[in-house]
């Protein structure tokens, strides 16, 4: 049996350094489950059991669906993926982490109408940061997030780990 040393570009993870998915919020998914008793409604005539478990039935795959098709957002390796979209860390700018009133301002009367937004209410916080490749006409990204502080932190080790 031959014995070599692993290289430690080999050995290191290349898992998201940061996920997060922006599922709806508990008021959303309860708002949801009361579809439950709406479809056990139309086929209680038929069979009360029968109405019952499709009434359970269909608000649980309500639910799921809300939670699957919710965005992620990562950054993995160098690249930021927010729902669908994704970008080269070495195309940003310093990202800002806000909450409060300075992310509804962002999210208000701030926003840049040359932005890229991945925004979902109910969260709080905001991750806004600047697009700095010239080529592209999407000048920012404005990303929810419930933990902005750890998302923005993750972009700056990218970059970090970018340009190394």
């Amino acid at each position: 049996m031959q014995k070599t040393a692993s290289s430690p570009d080999r050995t290191r993870s290349t898992g998201p350094i940061y996920r997060e998915r922006l599922a709806p919020s508990l008021k959303i998914l309860s708002a949801a489950a009361i579809v439950a008793p709406m479809v056990s409604l139309v086929f209680v005539k038929m069979n009360s059991v029968v109405a019952l478990a499709l009434g359970v039935a269909s608000a649980a795959v309500l639910i799921l669906v809300l939670i699957l098709l919710a965005p992620v957002i990562s950054v993995s390796g160098r690249e930021l993926f927010a729902g669908r979209a994704h970008i080269d860390v070495a195309h940003l700018g310093e990202p800002l982490a806000l909450s409060g009133d300075e992310a509804r301002a962002v999210r208000g009367v701030n926003l840049d109408p040359r932005g890229w937004y991945q925004i979902r209410g109910g969260i709080d916080g905001i991750v806004f940061v600047e697009n700095t490749d010239p080529d592209d006409p999407v000048r920012s990204w404005t990303i929810s997030s419930r933990t902005p502080d750890r998302l923005a932190a993750a972009i700056r080790r990218a970059k970090s780990g970018a340009s190394a």
